[in-house]
């Protein structure tokens, strides 16, 4: 895994694409040189196949970004993968987030705007986050692969969405509450702070509605 991830970044390039022939030709010998260049994924490395981009076809993978440094042993035993979600935990978040990326609000299999190329492909990860009152926790959360692939992976800030919300006017907060209820934003400017509690994953959510009632 380490000498596949080296290859990645010195010979191909992040935005390159590589095909399985080339893969076997830079391990010959190495049995299940694929296998370990997927594994990289569970250390946040993005690769795509053609199920990820259509343009892609069945041989191509394109490496979009490096995750973890995995030739460092700190660095990989720091950010070593954690106990699997569980496929009932995962129907579970899907079911919750309405089967729609919480960061972009893509449907799963759904084709994005400005790509139709691209058919959104959802998974359930695992996401930092600050809740209102500033404790730090990991919760799961419903992405698309390309917005999990654009991220910067800085953690999702419920107390900065609380911030926001309580900026506002009473009779705006009184708006915002109804929004929360119905599940949708209404047509009125209060843009931020309900772009900012939308994008929480369903645990920050549930902890920002409990601080609004007290």
């Amino acid at each position: 895994m380490v000498r596949g991830a080296l290859w990645l970044v010195q010979v191909v390039g992040e935005g390159n694409t590589f095909t399985k022939e080339q893969l076997r030709d830079a391990f010959p010998g190495i049995s299940q040189a694929d296998r370990r260049i997927r594994d990289l994924r569970d250390y946040g490395w993005v690769l795509f196949t053609n199920s990820d981009d259509a343009r892609l076809v069945a041989e191509d993978q394109r490496f979009v970004r490096a995750g973890v440094p995995v030739w460092d042993p700190a660095a990989r035993r720091a950010a070593a993968p954690q106990k699997t979600i569980s496929n009932k935990e995962k129907q579970a978040v899907l079911a919750r987030d309405d089967y729609m990326c919480t960061v972009c609000g893509v449907s799963g299999g759904e084709a994005y705007l400005d790509d139709s190329n691209q058919s959104a492909v959802l998974s359930v990860t695992r996401r930092e986050t600050v809740l209102p009152d500033g404790r730090e926790q990991t919760l799961l959360v419903t992405e698309c692969k390309r917005c999990r692939a654009g991220s910067d992976g800085s953690p999702a800030r419920a107390d900065e969405a609380m911030a926001d919300i309580r900026a506002l006017d009473p009779g705006e907060q009184k708006r915002l509450r109804r929004w929360i209820e119905r599940g949708r934003r209404g047509s009125t400017p209060l843009e931020r702070a309900w772009n900012a509690y939308r994008r929480l994953p369903a645990d920050a959510r549930d902890e920002v509605r409990a601080a609004l009632e007290s």
